[in-house]
C-alpha cells in the first residue's frame, strides 16, 4: 500500500513539472515546432539514466521510494524516458533486434492510434 502512496505522490509532482518544464520550453520558440514536449522527453531519459545507474550502483535505495521516483515522478513527467530506458536496457545486454521492434513499433504503432483516436472522435463527436 505504501509503494501506491508514494507513486500517487511521485505522480503529482511529475505531472506539475511537466507542465512547468514543457511550457517553459515551448516559450524559448516562436514557432508551433513542440519544443517544450522535446525537453521533457529528452531531460527525462537524461534523469532516468542517471537515476538507473545509480539504483544500480551501490547506493542502496528502498524500493517504495525507487518506484516513487521512477514510476510516480518520470512516469508522470514523460513516459517517454521509461521507453528510452527499456530500449536502452534491451540494447545494452545485445537485443539489437528487440530494441528496433520496440523503437519502430512503438512510435509507428502510437501514431496509428493518435490518428484512428482522432478520425474516431471525429466520427463521435462531429469534430
Amino acid at each position: 500500500m505504501m509503494k501506491l502512496v508514494m507513486i500517487a505522490l511521485g505522480g503529482g509532482v511529475g505531472a506539475v513539472m511537466r507542465y512547468g518544464v514543457s511550457g517553459w520550453g515551448q516559450r524559448l520558440t516562436t514557432g508551433t515546432f513542440p519544443l517544450g514536449t522535446l525537453v521533457v522527453n529528452v531531460s527525462g531519459c537524461l534523469v532516468i539514466g542517471l537515476l538507473g545507474a545509480l539504483f544500480a550502483g551501490p547506493h542502496l535505495v528502498r524500493e517504495e521510494y525507487r518506484v516513487a521516483v521512477l514510476v510516480g515522478v518520470l512516469g508522470s513527467f514523460t513516459t517517454f524516458s521509461t521507453f528510452g530506458a527499456e530500449s536502452f536496457s534491451l540494447l545494452n545486454d545485445g537485443q539489437v533486434r528487440s530494441a528496433l521492434v520496440n523503437i519502430l513499433v512503438s512510435n509507428a504503432f502510437g501514431l496509428a492510434a493518435v490518428w484512428f483516436g482522432y478520425r474516431l472522435g471525429e466520427r463521435w463527436f462531429g469534430a
